[in-house]
Order: structure tokens, then C-alpha cells, then sequence
């Protein structure tokens, strides 16, 4: 007889305590998205004190622009004292906080129960803080997004929680991170669950919808209405530029693919330099200087500039060379392995680029009339989104922080192309390549899972082989070796009395007790397990592998629901693997449609192939 263990109902507990447990959740999420609007107010307040002392010598708060500093060439040597600090840092402190900090939280998600670090909740900030306070070209909702996931997940550590659980807390504090920056929640929702979740379901939307609420509520009591970006309103220009969207699309897909290879080129170059690794963020640091030496609107966050080149202050040299320099900049310094945020530098480069397009296209055609304001707003979302994966969440982002309807046609438009040149010429994303090059794989898309849509009375066997109670184990064994259809049909026998269900005895169970006495006069009933666990016609197949798993078992009986000692059904691991197949033959298996076109075979040789394709035989398929 199967006993259930302590750990068994444990989880029992937890799961038929799921209202209670989302509450629990939600008032956790609320007080993470409180701390991490806290929290993004101090790591901007910092960067503003750090960059105000070194770069003018004083004492402030508020972030300043850095294209009119009076270093001079002093400015060469001051990103790699901010280097030097985080290579140290990294080095005898934690390498966790290397990098623009997603793909951090994304692997502690996947690989340890996402479970961070308390270290890395202090470090990661404060390299960051000393990284684009020295005029890193970053951005710090990278590492605000990363030090809010470490958040939630130390409070999911000080309480019992299940794994998953404390991966909606990580996704809560990351996605509090970004509303507390840009002030954009919604954005901020849809990014966890792109980037961290990939679910949607009401354990983990509600809680996140809490905390990016609460978040935003503190950026507005702190640092005031309104998103990070201010833009003017501007002409879209549809329907008559939606051609011209359609190429900035396509150019925005082609920016990020090389954009993404570049920084992986960049980094793969670094390890191969023949000094230890902390020493890497300081050479990468000497080239950023070198080009802030040059064109000193690369260093330093650079929210200013953004916000310049959204209201299409600037003119077409500054836009190019805004465009090349900052992603040089970005790439040497991310590629060394500093600390910082890949969103404000990739947003300046890709609204460049979008401006960019719309200048030349109206030099080349003069009856174009595109809005340079409008393009780089697109261009902006559609080449991190791109990169990133994060299509709709750019597209919400984008559109949160002009508040104009008449941006969403060209955003889906242009986003959506920009999405499917990256897909077509890049394997992972930007933000999944390093985890990709460590053997761990991202299922970037998610989608509803087989178990939860059908029900055991769909899949399972109504006609199955049952005895009575009182056979012998040696006369059902002797069936079962002689291969009698009706007894090998199944690894297991229903015991059933007077059409009542009493129990069910296994293979296992047969051959374990002949094993102790080949002679046995034991019964079934004695040898098999006369409290079953079973399962319901109208069960979802979910929940009926979880009975399995949880009672390592691997069938049940199905009994009615209106009369629960009644046999109606066998289910067991054949039947939940056809719900599987039926899925998979859904997506893959071509069915004959109203037009039939010619084979490629047939195209490219001109007469039929000796050897069948795959998908001329999908009868044989079908049947075996």
C-alpha cells in the first residue's frame, strides 16, 4: 500500500491554500514594491552625489549633464578609477555584480530556486552607483531592476515559501525596479513576466500589479509626476509613412542582431587578454574615456540627451554620431564586465538611429515629411525590444511614456519587424546569450500548458481489465505471463466487487510478493493496495499527474464523481502522453487545405523525389 509522505502533504496544504497564499504574496509584493521605490530613488540619488563630486566638485542630488564637463582630459583617466573599484569589487566581493543585471536574475531564477545572494543586493547597487558615477554610459534601471529582484527575493528567503513563489517575489521586486525609474508600470508588469515568469496566471499578476503600483507611487511622491522621458506631441504621419515604418523596422531588427554580436565579439575579445579578469572593467574604462575625451555626450547616463533627441533637438551629425559613439562606448565598457544598465544607452542609440532615419529619408524624399521625434521614439522601443525580446513590453513601455494613441499603429508595426529580423538572424537574446554560452537554456515563449486544458475523461481507457478480490496473485500472474491481451493491455488491475471499486494491484505488486513466496495463496486484495488513490472524469489531466507524482505512482482508476466506488475509466502514463502527441500534432502535423501547391521537391527538380517527404505520409504517422 502507497503511504504519503510528510512532504506530500505539504504540498497538499499548500495548494488547497491557494487564496490564502496569494494574499500572502500580495501583501509581501506591496512591501517590495515599497522598498524598491525606495530603494531606485537612493541608487539615483547616489549616482547624482557621485557624478556631481567627481565630475564639478560638488555636493548635489540631481543628476547633471556631462557634455559640458570642465575635466578636459582629465576625463580619459576618471572612468578608470570607477574601473579599477568595481573590478576589485568584483573580484573579491561578488561576480554577480558584473553585467547589466537581467541575465543575472534570470539565472538565479533558473539555476538556484531563485534564491540571490544578500551581497549581491548591496554590491550590485553600489558598483553601479561608483560605475556610471564615473562616467559609465549606462543606465541604473539595469542594476535597480537587478537589486529589486535580489529584494524580493531575500524576503521570500526570511518566510517559508515554494520555489515559485519566491520567483514571483524576484519578479516583483525587478519589475518595482523599473516602474520606480521610468514610471512606467504597466511596462514594468509585462517585463517580468517576459523576461523572468514567462506565465501568466493570477498568483503572480496580481502581486506584480501591486508592487509596480506602490513603486510608481513613490517615483511620483519623490521625484515627481510624469515618466523619465519628457516628449512633446508629435505627427505619426499615418497611414501615408506606414511604408517608410516598415524599412525603419526592418533597419531597427538589422541594428540589434549586430548590436547583440558586437558586445558578445567585445567580451569574447576581453577573455582573451592575458591578465586576470579584474583588471578588465579598467581597460574597458580607458576606451570609454578615450571616446568621452572626444564626444563627451557618450559618457554618463545620458537621460538629457534622450530626451533631446525624442523632441528632435538635435541635428543629423549629432544624432550619427550619437548613434555610433554610444554603442562603441557601451559595448567596450559592458564587454570588460563593469556594472551597469543596458536600457537608457540602448534607448539613446536606437532613437538615434530612428531620427537618423527619418532626416535622411526626407533629404532623399522631400514629399516624406516623416517626424524625426516620432522615429526615434520607435526606433528606441524597437531595438531594445529587439534585442531583448521584449517586444511587447517596449511597445507598452513607448507608449506609457508619451501618452499618445496615435503612437501604437507604428510602434506594433515597427517593433513587431524589428522582433522578426532578430528572430530569423539571432538564435538567443541579448539578454540570453550569456546564459546560453554557460549551457542554460530560456524558453523565451510560454503558452498554455496541455495538462490544464483537458480533462481526464478525454484521455483516459473505458475499457479496462478488472478482477475480484478474491483471485490468487499466482492465477493473475500466470495470465500475465502467458501474455493474455486483455492482461498486458495495462500495468495494473482495478479490484472491483459487485462494481465497486476496493482496490488496485500492480505488476510490481505481483511480482514482489511471488518473490517472497512462489506458492502464495495471498489474494489481490492483500497484495495490492486497498485505498487507492484516484481521479474524476471531470479532473483536469494537471491535476491528475500531480496525484501521480505526489504518490509516485504511475496510474489511477477514474471513478464517477456522483458515485465515487464506481469504475468508469483507467488512466495511466500512455494516456497523458497522448495529450502531449495531440498537442504536438496541432502544431506540426499539415492538413490538407482547399489549394494544393507542388511539393519543393517537385519545384526544384522538375518530376516527384524517389524518397517520400515527411509530410506525404502523414497517414502512417497518424496510426502508429
Amino acid at each position: 500500500m502507497v503511504e504519503r509522505s510528510s512532504l506530500d502533504y505539504r504540498h497538499v496544504n499548500v495548494n488547497s491554500s491557494g487564496g490564502f497564499r496569494i494574499l500572502l504574496i500580495s501583501l509581501l509584493a506591496a512591501l517590495i514594491g515599497i522598498l524598491a521605490g525606495l530603494v531606485a530613488f537612493g541608487l539615483y540619488s547616489l549616482i547624482s552625489f557621485i557624478t556631481n563630486l567627481v565630475f564639478f566638485q560638488r555636493f548635489a542630488l540631481t543628476l547633471p549633464s556631462l557634455k559640458d564637463n570642465p575635466l578636459g582630459a582629465w576625463i580619459i583617466l576618471v572612468p578608470v578609477l570607477g574601473g579599477l573599484i568595481v573590478g576589485v569589487m568584483a573580484k573579491y566581493g561578488s561576480s554577480k555584480i558584473k553585467g547589466h543585471g537581467i541575465p543575472e536574475a534570470m539565472e538565479a531564477v533558473l539555476t538556484n530556486r531563485s534564491r540571490i545572494h544578500p551581497r549581491v543586493a548591496i554590491l550590485k547597487p553600489l558598483s553601479a552607483a561608483i560605475a556610471i558615477g564615473t562616467g559609465g554610459p549606462f543606465g541604473a534601471e539595469g542594476p535597480i531592476i537587478q537589486t529589486g529582484g535580489a529584494l524580493g527575493s531575500l524576503i521570500g528567503q526570511l518566510i517559508h515559501t515554494t520555489a515559485s513563489e519566491r520567483k514571483v517575489l524576484l519578479a516583483c521586486g525587478a519589475a518595482a525596479g523599473m516602474a520606480a525609474t521610468f514610471s512606467t508600470p504597466i511596462a514594468a508588469v509585462i517585463l517580468a513576466i517576459e523576461l523572468l515568469l514567462f506565465e501568466f496566471k493570477s498568483r503572480s499578476f496580481i502581486p506584480l500589479v501591486i508592487a509596480s503600483t506602490l513603486a510608481t507611487t513613490i517615483h511620483l511622491w519623490l521625484m515627481g509626476a510624469g515618466p523619465m522621458f519628457s516628449v512633446a506631441v508629435v505627427d505619426f504621419g499615418i497611414p501615408s509613412a506606414l511604408p517608410y515604418y516598415i524599412l525603419l523596422g526592418l533597419l531597427c531588427g538589422a541594428a540589434a542582431v549586430g548590436f547583440s554580436n558586437l558586445l558578445y565579439w567585445v567580451e569574447d575579445l576581453f577573455e582573451r587578454i592575458p591578465f586576470d579578469s579584474m583588471w578588465y572593467p579598467a581597460i574597458g574604462a580607458l576606451g570609454l574615456g578615450i571616446l568621452g575625451y572626444f564626444f563627451p555626450r557618450v559618457i554618463g547616463v545620458g537621460y538629457e540627451t534622450i530626451s533631446d533627441i525624442l523632441n528632435a533637438r538635435l541635428a543629423l551629425n549629432v544624432l550619427l554620431s550619437v548613434m555610433i559613439f554610444k554603442s562603441l562606448a557601451l559595448v567596450i565598457s559592458l564587454g570588460s564586465g563593469t556594472s551597469g544598465g543596458l536600457l537608457a544607452p540602448m534607448f539613446m542609440a536606437g532613437a538615434a538611429l530612428g531620427g537618423s532615419f527619418a532626416m535622411i529619408i526626407n533629404r532623399i524624399v522631400p514629399g516624406a515629411n516623416l517626424s524625426p521625434a516620432a522615429c526615434a521614439l520607435v526606433g528606441m522601443a524597437a531595438v531594445f525590444g529587439s534585442a531583448a525580446r521584449a517586444t511587447f513590453t517596449l511597445i507598452i513601455f513607448a507608449f506609457e511614456i508619451t501618452r499618445d494613441y496615435n503612437a501604437i499603429l507604428p510602434l506594433m508595426l515597427v517593433c513587431v519587424l524589428a522582433d522578426g529580423v532578430a528572430i530569423l538572424l539571432m538564435r538567443n537574446s541579448i539578454m540570453t546569450e550569456k546564459l546560453a554560452r554557460r549551457g542554460l537554456h530560456i524558453h523565451l515563449e510560454y503558452e498554455p500548458d496541455v495538462l490544464q486544458q483537458t480533462r481526464v475523461g478525454e484521455v483516459m481507457d473505458a475499457e479496462v481489465k478488472t478482477i475480484v478480490p478474491a483471485m490468487k496473485v499466482r492465477e493473475l500472474a500466470d495470465h500475465v505471463t502467458r501474455g493474455d491481451p486483455e492482461y498486458i493491455r495495462h500495468q495494473a488491475f482495478p479490484i472491483v466487487d459487485q462494481a465497486h471499486l476496493v482496490g488496485i494491484i500492480t505488476w510490481g505488486d505481483i511480482v514482489e510478493t511471488l518473490a517472497e513466496n512462489m506458492n502464495t495463496e495471498e489474494t489481490v486484495l492483500e497484495a495490492g493496495n486497498d485505498e487507492p488513490v484516484v481521479t474524476y472524469p471531470d479532473e483536469l489531466l494537471y491535476d491528475a499527474v500531480s496525484k501521480m507524482l505526489r504518490n509516485d505512482i504511475g496510474r489511477l482508476p477514474v471513478v464517477g464523481r456522483q458515485s465515487p466506488h464506481k469504475l468508469v475509466g483507467y488512466l495511466g502514463r500512455s494516456a497523458v502522453m497522448e495529450a502531449r502527441l495531440g498537442r504536438l500534432r496541432e502544431e506540426q502535423d499539415l492538413e490538407p487545405g482547399w489549394v494544393t501547391f507542388p511539393k519543393p521537391s517537385k519545384i526544384l527538380s522538375g518530376k516527384r523525389s524517389s524518397t517520400p517527404h515527411q509530410d506525404q505520409v502523414p497517414e502512417k504517422e497518424d496510426s502508429t
